[in-house]
């Protein structure tokens, strides 16, 4: 098997590093915009190979792990240069546009949109580690627009990897994964930010700072150049989750300030429930 890495970071070099521990057979190329990074994987054993775009058409599989703005770019480019029988799919945090983007392209039941929710707050080839996709969620979009024959592939290389599969249309999954991990990353970031601008003496946050603290902005470390495109393309529906959250957070601030406590007792209450819903 030839199989084509796009993008030789977390997401895609953790698949390389598992693949290669299920198929013995398999040749793992990369290919990525960064030369160090490639160097890396090579050195990592995460790739055997670099490669160019140009020799796609020797690919079985190609996987696509770049930035979801670089994807909308290159996809359509790909499945140019692909063989009959080659699997592209992709692995990015927002499904519509990329679904929109290859819909009417030639090639389009050669591709699969897929978002496998599994990372973690580091980036590049070092941050990559087998079993991340271990028991995590792959959700499809639009299955039934990939050929019966590369569906089963896809989903037999999914079930090796050990990864759960859910399908839902691409509108569904931008809608859902807005609130879930697009709002989530916001989240942190700004709580990051709010305690960088009042503690002038950072000391003081390392000092200050327990496991809590370090837990709800461990997404802050994660890369721009990835969630800030994934924010362009899923504005609409991260806007509307914002919305909702300033909200909350509102209305837990005017709670205080009333000094109602049992209310905030009952806010908090309520939101434990959380821990049956993520069992």
């Amino acid at each position: 098997m030839n199989i084509y890495i796009i993008g030789t970071g977390l997401i895609g070099g953790s698949m390389a590093l598992d693949i290669k521990s299920i198929y013995d057979d398999a040749t793992i190329f990369g290919i990525d915009a960064n030369e160090k990074h490639l160097e890396e994987a090579i050195n990592l054993g995460i790739i055997d190979q670099k490669a160019t775009e140009n020799d796609l058409i020797n690919a079985d599989l190609v996987i696509v792990a770049v930035p979801v703005d670089v994807a909308l770019v290159i996809l359509p480019e790909i499945l140019n240069k692909i063989g009959e029988q080659t699997l592209v799919f992709d692995v990015g945090s927002t499904k519509n546009p990329i679904c929109e983007a290859i819909e009417n392209h030639p090639k389009r039941r050669n591709f699969m949109a897929c978002h496998p929710i599994a990372g973690t707050e580091f980036s590049g080839p070092k941050a990559a580690i087998k079993g991340l996709y271990e028991g995590k969620t792959n959700i499809i979009c639009e299955v039934e627009k990939t050929t019966f024959k590369l569906q089963e592939k896809a989903k037999d290389l999914f079930k090796k990897l050990g990864m759960r599969i859910r399908y839902m249309d691409p509108k569904s999954h931008d809608k859902h994964i807005a609130y879930v991990s697009h709002l989530s990353h916001i989240s942190s970031f700004m709580l990051g930010k709010t305690v960088i601008e009042k503690e002038k003496d950072e000391q003081d946050i390392f000092d200050m700072a327990g496991s809590g603290f370090e837990s709800t902005v461990r997404l802050a470390k994660s890369s721009p150049a990835m969630w800030t495109p994934i924010f362009k393309q899923n504005k609409k529906q991260v806007i509307k989750s914002l919305e909702e959250y300033i909200q909350n957070l509102s209305n837990f601030k005017k709670l205080l300030e009333d000094d109602n406590y049992e209310e905030v007792y009952n806010e908090m209450q309520n939101t434990n429930r959380i821990k049956e819903i993520l069992k």
